[in-house]
């Protein structure tokens, strides 16, 4: 009776171990060795039930060394629970420490991405209140003295001159407006993104569709200044790298995810050959990361460039 009792006590401590092990097998990212020692403990479980039954079905006479034998096998089964349940506590430790690290990272990205913003914005307001003045005060000094010089030479440097620094001043408004764009900060995404298309393909020789149903709907600071800096970057490289002729843009909102899909017709490239650089594709996923997001980039020679964005709201 008693190595009954034992060989009950045995199995169940044994099937506890294994079922253990065997919820552990995903955590541990489907490791070799783990899923053997998983596979070990569950064997050991169906030993001690073939001992069980086995004993149970039994005549012979059970001897001493029988019975010390199943309650050695008890202890080791015991063991092997508590043992495996501790490697579970572990993997609790170290799964609550990644969601720390996730946490802290995403705050101290979410800190840059303010810090950087506020930067724009001081370097835009510097620039558009300080020099822009300051040109169009030149810019009527010359204008006064059109009205003087008989020289017909004169009367075209100061034309020219005029229209330079209308240049100037018409660039840095642009440059002002790029740093900080307040079209964004005022009607969101959707106008912002569609005013920085419609700048650059003024006179261009490629088309940019958009495709958006946000219109007017805002959204976080964070996720309205990392979609905008993100479809910047893309455009961007596309302009630099792919030979383009057109760009495909979508901005789609469902119940609980922004969705941006970016597309090219360009030359593409190798995604896996690009270097891991700060101000590349890297950055463009840690932005994205920053915010809980999923970014997917597909690139082949000559079949263009796409980037697939969601974005938890």
């Amino acid at each position: 009776m008693a190595i009954l009792i034992a060989l009950i006590l045995s199995i169940i401590l044994q099937l506890g171990a294994a079922f253990l092990a065997v919820s552990l097998i995903k955590r541990t990212k489907y490791n070799a060795s783990w899923i053997l020692i998983s596979i070990s403990f569950s064997f050991m479980a169906v030993q001690r039930v073939y001992d069980l039954i086995y004993i149970s079905q039994s005549n012979l006479v059970l001897e001493q060394t029988s019975l010390v034998s199943s309650w050695l096998s008890v202890i080791v089964s015991l063991f092997t629970f508590i043992g495996t349940f501790f490697i579970r506590k572990i993997f609790d430790l170290q799964d609550r420490i990644e969601s720390l690290r996730k946490g802290n990272e995403q705050r101290i990205f979410s800190a840059i991405i303010k810090t950087e913003e506020r930067e724009r914005q001081a370097f835009a307001k510097e620039i558009h209140d300080g020099l822009g003045p300051i040109l169009s005060s030149i810019k009527m000094a010359i204008s006064a003295l059109t009205f003087s010089p008989n020289n017909q030479t004169d009367k075209e440097i100061i034309k020219k001159t005029t229209f330079s620094i209308d240049e100037a001043i018409i660039t840095i408004k642009e440059i002002s407006n790029k740093l900080s764009p307040h079209v964004l900060s005022r009607y969101g995404i959707e106008r912002a993104v569609k005013n920085f298309t419609d700048a650059i393909t003024f006179n261009k020789s490629f088309d940019v569709t958009i495709d958006s149903n946000i219109h007017s709907v805002r959204f976080d600071y964070n996720v309205e200044t990392v979609v905008y800096r993100v479809v910047c970057e893309l455009i961007s490289n596309t302009l630099q790298h792919a030979d383009a002729h057109e760009i495909r843009i979508s901005l789609l909102k469902s119940d609980t995810n922004l969705h941006m899909q970016y597309s090219d017709d360009g030359k593409g490239f190798v995604y896996e050959n690009v270097p891991d650089t700060g101000m590349g594709l890297s950055n463009i996923k840690s932005r994205i990361a920053s915010l809980h997001g999923s970014c997917v980039i597909q690139s082949a020679p000559q079949k263009g460039f796409s980037a697939i964005i969601s974005i938890p709201i």
